[in-house]
């Protein structure tokens, strides 16, 4: 029988508690740094002011109480909409509405989906999410990645939240005597969904059904967010309402603007009620179930602990150690912020929502079913973070993927909503299997590997299906012409045209494909798509010395604004994905006329501010001076960043973290190696930002990390030492640094040349 992963058994689930050795110097509290606010307001940020606009402004990320990769996430809730681009919770607003079980993809511009919010009312009975709300003070709140806390100055209200895997935790205590209302609800902003009042249980269930964006925008996803609220005290009244229209003692409503349920009580001053809400994708019994496995009392305090205790175990397997504070804040939220997405999808009894199912489910036997992976984003670096941190976890991550093709019949591009999607350009999800492959995180079957190259090869018979987000957009024209013309508009994805972006992200999809083939022995498939990794090529127009938009005919377009936004493009400039060729930089190098022209243009690059570091695509360029002789360069632009682009303020991320990718480049950055190519098991040396950091695998094997010298001024490497031999390359590897070690740096505060 499979494990069943909910908060007591959590850590044993993924192996967050497997023997971690601390380090005695390091605090054993470390959600102490941890500062979930930090994301939740504009970006204050050099570059994300200059680059960013609308949403991008934002980080988009909740402070969030949740088990790491919790099927559902709780969040104060400042709005009431489940429209795309709109997070539960923002710095800026001052009135809070309730607090939701949010399935919001952390750091996203996408949609929140299957949500639920309940709020405590006193007084007279007010169940509308627009008129319920509560002014409430920054001053008089306190958020935690295991508890939340805020008063609810109108109804002088002391709310808490704590959570596990699939449930939440509240607990209200009431300044006045006299009538209290629990209100809970389904966020649906097609006016769905249903409720239920079971009152002689104390109970209310409900579900509020998905809907996709992107391909199938509007479609049903074939499931629902199903809830079971209860309560601890009977309730002295209760009922329905839709909107304004409130009807006492009716126990059911469905499929009406604004609906939800009620539980009215009597309360004394300083009472204290709680309430627990179980949450699931399949049913309202499986959520009833999950709330009594995972909750089976009302013990807030203990469920409380437990949470903080997985957050500790987990984030003390990477314990720094300095004297800057506001640096350990700022890595220990990142941390957190590492671990929202993917999020677990099966119940404790192993149920899940079929992929792209049309409301069938399956059962997994043994580990966790992973959906909701922001794959555009996190194939560059978040992946390789887990394989080095969590790798049992990332194996099952790999092995959702792999099972939505088998059940799909393609490799998902962008899984959101456990459906199709192809929200952004690439097929990443190839990267993501070679990286966990090359590494040893899984092993791959023939299967696995044909439906790899079905998505590199294929294009679906039935437009039906490609419209659905099944299969590579501009597929057909890529392997035509070895680059996506202008000609084709790739009229069928949420992001349209792009075609040079495209051309370059396939390039380097298929340059993964080829380590798969390498690795499983396949010569003549690793020189085919090793072949086609080359087709950055085509797009490289000498004459401008970047990537430029081509024509069927072969030409090069002659409409052509080296530092402007443009159409073949995606979300930047030419010059800013002029640099994403990871797989191949020396054959960039000697595109661009060598090192030394190489890097007068990268010097330019960054000297005229086009380095926009709020999204991600440009997330490897400081790291490429290490291929052209200048790694000194690498060093001092990655410190600059990490002091530029991150703060601990609310403000203190330069754009969209999309699950985290935008935090972990921070976490790498500060380790002092990033994954440019992340499907080669190596990464790009820039010089740890901590005195000292003790790594603790899931082996039990510890590598420790040693910068004695840094400071703000000593960001220079002087010299390497690995196990106490002098090291000499630019790079690490996977490998090396998973069997543990020391490694050294010295620093300095001049290049060391």
């Amino acid at each position: 029988m499979r494990i069943k992963i909910y908060l007591s058994a959590f850590i044993l689930g993924i192996g967050f508690g497997c023997s971690t050795k601390q380090n005695v110097n390091a605090p054993s509290d470390f959600t102490q740094f941890v500062n979930p606010m930090i994301g939740t307001a504009k970006t204050t940020t050099i570059a994300g002011l200059r680059h960013g606009g609308g949403s991008e402004h934002n980080a988009q990320v909740q402070p969030s109480v949740t088990v790491p990769f919790g099927m559902t996430n709780w969040s104060a809730q400042t709005n009431n909409v489940e429209t795309k681009c709109m997070s539960a919770y923002y710095y800026k607003d001052s009135i809070i509405t309730g607090f939701r079980g949010s399935h919001w993809l952390s750091g996203s511009c996408t949609q929140e989906y299957g949500s639920c919010a309940i709020m405590p009312v006193f007084g007279d009975l007010v169940c509308n999410p627009d008129k319920r709300g509560s002014a409430y003070s920054h001053d008089n709140e306190t958020a935690t990645p295991y508890c939340y806390k805020v008063s609810l100055a109108d109804y002088h209200i002391s709310a808490e939240m704590t959570a596990t895997t699939r449930c939440g935790l509240l607990r209200f205590t009431f300044g006045n005597e006299g009538p209290a209302h629990l209100v809970i609800n389904p966020n649906s902003d097609e006016g769905e969904g249903f409720v239920k009042v079971n009152a002689d249980n104390n109970e209310i269930v409900g579900y509020n059904p998905v809907h996709r964006i992107y391909q199938g925008w509007g479609k049903h996803a074939g499931f629902s967010g199903y809830f079971v609220m209860q309560v601890e005290k009977v309730p002295v009244s209760y009922g329905v309402y839709s909107g304004d229209d409130i009807h006492q003692k009716q126990l059911i409503i469905e499929n009406l603007p604004n609906l939800g349920a009620y539980f009215s009580f009597d309360v004394k001053k300083g009472e204290v009620l709680r309430v627990k809400i179980g949450t699931s994708f399949v049913s309202v019994e499986e959520a009833r179930n999950n709330l009594n496995e995972e909750i089976p009392d009302f013990d807030f305090e203990k469920t409380k602990e437990s949470l903080k205790k997985t957050w500790n175990d987990l984030l003390s397997r990477v314990a720094v150690q300095g004297d800057d504070h506001d640096d350990k804040v700022k890595f220990y939220t990142a941390l957190y912020h590492c671990f929202q997405q993917p999020r677990i999808y099966n119940d404790v009894s192993g149920t899940y929502p079929r992929f792209d199912g049309n409301a069938q489910t399956d059962t997994i036997c043994d580990g966790n079913y992973y959906c909701d992976f922001s794959v555009w984003d996190t194939y560059r670096a978040m992946h390789a973070f887990y394989s080095l941190i969590v790798p049992e976890a990332n194996a099952d991550m790999v092995r959702s993927l792999l099972t939505m093709a088998q059940v799909g019949g393609w490799m998902p591009i962008f899984p959101k909503w456990n459906s199709y999607t192809s929200a952004m350009i690439g097929d990443h999800v190839t990267s993501i299997v070679a990286e966990a492959y090359t590494k040893g995180v899984v092993d791959l079957t023939e299967e696995d590997y044909e439906i790899l190259k079905h998505n590199a090869n294929e294009s679906p018979e039935s437009f039906a299906e490609y419209t659905d987000g099944k299969g590579r957009r501009a597929l057909k024209s890529y392997l035509k012409y070895g680059y996506i013309p202008l000609e084709d508009s790739v009229m069928e994805a949420f992001h349209k045209r792009e075609q040079v972006s495209r051309t370059l992200e396939y390039a380097y999809d298929d340059f993964a494909l080829a380590q798969i083939a390498k690795k499983m022995g396949k010569t003549e498939d690793y020189n085919y798509y090793m072949k086609r990794a080359q087709n950055y090529r085509n797009v490289f127009d000498p004459e401008v010395n970047n990537m430029n938009g081509r024509h069927a005919d072969g030409t090069f377009t002659k409409d052509f604004t080296r530092d402007q936004h443009t159409s073949f493009i995606t979300e930047g400039t030419p010059w800013q994905y002029n640099w994403y060729v990871p797989h191949d930089v020396d054959g960039l190098i000697e595109l661009m006329g060598g090192k030394n022209a190489f890097n007068a243009d990268l010097d330019k690059f960054f000297e005229v501010g086009q380095y926009w570091h709020g999204n991600e695509p440009g997330h490897q360029i400081p790291f490429l001076y290490n291929y052209s002789g200048q790694p000194w360069k690498t060093q001092k632009i990655v410190a600059d960043v990490m002091n530029e682009e991150y703060g601990t303020g609310p403000g203190g991320l330069s754009g969209n973290d999309d699950a985290g990718e935008m935090s972990v480049w921070y976490v790498f950055g500060a380790l002092g190696f990033y994954p440019v190519c992340p499907a080669l098991p190596e990464y790009q040396i820039c010089g740890s930002k901590f005195n000292k950091v003790t790594i603790t695998m899931e082996s039990g094997k510890t590598l420790g990390i040693n910068a004695p010298e840094y400071s703000k001024e000593n960001i220079y490497i002087q010299q390497i030492t690995f196990n106490g031999k002098e090291y000499q390359s630019n790079s690490l590897n996977h490998f090396d640094l998973a069997s543990g070690g020391e490694i050294s740096f010295e620093m300095g505060p001049e290049p060391k040349k």
